[in-house]
């Protein structure tokens, strides 16, 4: 059994935790469920930072003690995980003893091996940064962390030999290619460790800054909050520095696997706390993984839009699920992303409601309609079925690959092209002809591995979705996900009961209301904020920016409004020869599946009362999940010349309500008629 511990970095608190903090949380749970699927020794760790002068200024500003003003605010973390579906094994706080008493005996061991000195100290100092700036790291003069100014102190302070071991990180480095990532990381460190990095004041005197652990060799000190914190990732798992007194576990987890931490804090990891490491004898993590920030509709996170990135309020809107998938799928793990709620959005509907959740849908549907709502038995393979068996071995392959690198958006991408490989299935192999013809051991085979798909899809959705993973599998008649043969597309047991169904992931149509009136208030208090002072020099008026809260992101920049009292233009006339020209038809909706390469476009199985039913590219994907369509009896243009849609063929026009602004509802007949009638 391999032991798999990750740490996420312990969160400041300062303030209240908004959606980086659950970002990296949930990435950290995602890899920690996945190595318990795997049968892996798991470990996860996160906590709170509670020292430091960030943390008694904010403690004074609200009138509470440091240790209320802690108190409070790691509840407020311990929530978060729990509001976002994240299974720690472990919360550690550096006010806890475990941890404290520990630092202190670490300190004393560092000094008495001769790795911490006393040395007179003098620097511009920043306040908001917590360190000492050299002049030529300064930025007009200002902190180059924060942008507010320094001042110059002078004093006393104690130093860890850090450049003692410069050289041992560098050749550590080279000999362990996988240590930092992604792979542009390294390059950072690599050019920081070029330049001397000099020694790390580690102590503070308390007449400055009284909120920290006291140095046990000089009591008018406490420790630098960074020489602290960065401890906890072995005091939590029962280091000390006597090999006497360490917990049974230490050696069983350290080194860790992962320490995943934001890129902002990469240097401080990377070269601080390796360097540390070394001088206790230690080796580092296997791989400290720094990924990017979110930003939030293309503006960075801050107090005025604090309530649009609460994750409290998207977990609200959105549900836990949908979020932790966003947020894992949208940007590459380790690059910066934008969270806009239409993306998120455009996201959900594509890939969960329709291609998941139809693929599930429908298939489950099917299978309850058409054979007796249990897991039919698989036939003999045809080469159709062979293709998509080898495509789910190849993803399971892939995805164990991807995510054990930590390439979480790369894995789910791979699991995607399964579940779109499995929906152009249905449309090929066209159960409902099967059924229509009476083929049944054949309609059978192909149900039963439509719905093996879907228990691969859950099986790897588990660390991601886990409790959407689990419906799926009691809908699939398992009493939970099974993770042996998770690439097989024999892993059902036939005869057992299945079950369609609420759709597993339901379309969402429109910003939630919550979230709509929550922007709505802050683009207004942008609008109503005062303009820039211009230069009085007449200049050209620029063109809007697609960003501007006055415009929409479909707007052209260069349309003239018209008039408000212009009258709208009618629609111009036709002869009565030309209307009679156009073949209107009644057809029943056999199945539906999003468009392989156009999100706006529906893949439709229209029973014309023909000897063959009709594929037809649908602009319906923006108001309709494919699901809700099957079954519906619709208007069709049965005689427009057929076109090719992005790759599609389509053979007919479905008619609808709506205009520029989008498809509002379809033309469908009030009362039943069947497929082929004439629509005049």
């Amino acid at each position: 059994m391999r032991s798999f511990y990750i740490t996420t970095p312990i969160y400041y608190v300062n303030d209240k935790p908004h959606i980086g903090h659950a970002y990296t949380s949930i990435a950290a749970d995602v890899l920690a469920r996945w190595h318990r699927l795997s049968g892996d020794d798991v470990w996860m760790l996160t906590g709170t930072d509670e020292h430091g002068q960030k943390v008694l200024r904010s403690a004074a500003a609200r009138g509470l003690s440091p240790q209320a003003h802690c108190d409070e605010l790691s509840v407020a973390f311990r929530e978060l995980l729990a509001v976002v579906g994240v299974q720690n094994d472990d919360f550690i706080r550096t006010t806890e003893p475990r941890h404290s008493t520990v630092v202190q005996a670490t300190l004393q061991h560092l000094f008495e091996q001769g790795d911490i000195y006393a040395a007179d100290y003098e620097g511009w100092y920043s306040t908001a940064a917590e360190r000492f700036w050299t002049e030529k790291d300064l930025v007009d003069g200002k902190c180059p962390d924060s942008g507010l100014p320094v001042e110059w102190v002078t004093e006393k302070n104690w130093f860890f030999r850090m450049s003692k071991y410069a050289d041992q990180l560098r050749a550590w480095i080279d000999a362990n290619p996988g240590f930092l990532a992604p792979e542009s990381r390294k390059n950072e460190v690599l050019g920081a460790l070029r330049k001397d990095i000099g020694d790390l004041c580690i102590s503070r005197p308390k007449e400055r800054m009284s909120w920290g652990i006291e140095l046990p060799f000089d009591r008018d000190y406490v420790t630098y909050v960074w020489f602290d914190a960065l401890l906890n990732y072995v005091t939590a798992i029962g280091y000390h520095p006597d090999p006497a007194k360490r917990g049974p576990d230490f050696a069983r987890r350290w080194p860790a696997s992962y320490h995943l931490v934001g890129k902002d804090i990469l240097a401080t990891h990377s070269i601080y706390w390796s360097t540390m490491l070394f001088a206790l004898g230690l080796e580092p993590a296997r791989c400290l993984y720094a990924h990017g920030w979110w930003m939030v509709e293309g503006r960075k996170m801050s107090k005025t839009l604090g309530n649009v990135v609460d994750p409290h309020l998207l977990v609200r809107a959105y549900g836990a699920e949908a979020l932790r998938y966003f947020l894992m799928r949208e940007i590459p793990f380790g690059g910066d992303g934008d969270f806009s709620h239409q993306a998120f959005l455009t996201r959900y509907n594509a890939d969960l409601a329709n291609d998941l959740g139809n693929l599930a849908h429908r298939s489950l549907s099917m299978t309850e309609k058409w054979l007796g709502a249990v897991v039919p038995a698989l036939d003999a393979s045809t080469p159709a079925d062979l293709a998509l068996e080898a495509l789910a071995e190849q993803v399971a392959t892939g995805f164990r690959a991807a995510i054990e690198a930590a390439q979480l958006g790369r894995a789910l991408e791979l699991l995607w092209e399964l579940v779109r490989a499995a929906n152009k299935y249905v449309d090929t192999e066209a159960p409902w002809a099967l059924n229509r013809n009476g083929q049944t051991e054949r309609l059978a085979g192909v149900l039963r591995r439509c719905l093996e798909v879907c228990r691969v899809a859950a099986v790897h959705l588990a660390p991601v979705c886990p409790e959407k993973s689990a419906e799926l599998c009691r809908k699939l008649g398992l009493q939970g996900v099974v993770f042996a043969d998770h690439g097989s597309l024999n892993g059902l047991r036939a005869g057992a009961p299945v079950l369609a169904g609420e759709p597993l992931f339901p379309r969402l149509l429109e910003l939630p209301e919550e979230i709509a009136s929550t922007l709505a208030a802050a683009l207004a208090a942008e609008a109503a904020a005062p303009a820039p002072v211009k230069a009085s020099k007449p200049a050209p008026s620029p063109k809007p920016s697609p960003s501007s809260p006055t415009m929409s992101e479909n707007t052209s920049v260069d349309a003239v409004p018209a008039a408000p009292d212009a009258p709208a233009p009618g629609p111009a006339l036709i002869e009565y020869d030309d209307f009679a020209k156009i073949a209107l038809r009644t057809g029943d909706v056999l199945a539906a599946a999003r468009h392989p390469k156009a999100d706006r476009l529906l893949v439709l199985t229209i029973d014309l009362g023909e000897p063959e039913p009709r594929t037809i590219v649908a602009g319906l994907a923006s108001t309709y999940a494919p699901e809700a369509l099957v079954g519906q009896t619709v208007v069709v243009v049965a005689n427009l010349k057929p076109i090719k849609l992005r790759g599609v063929m389509s053979h007919g026009m479905v008619l609808a309500v709506g205009g520029d602004a989008g498809v509002q509802a379809l033309a469908t007949a009030s009362a039943k008629v069947g497929p082929g009638t004439v629509v005049r």
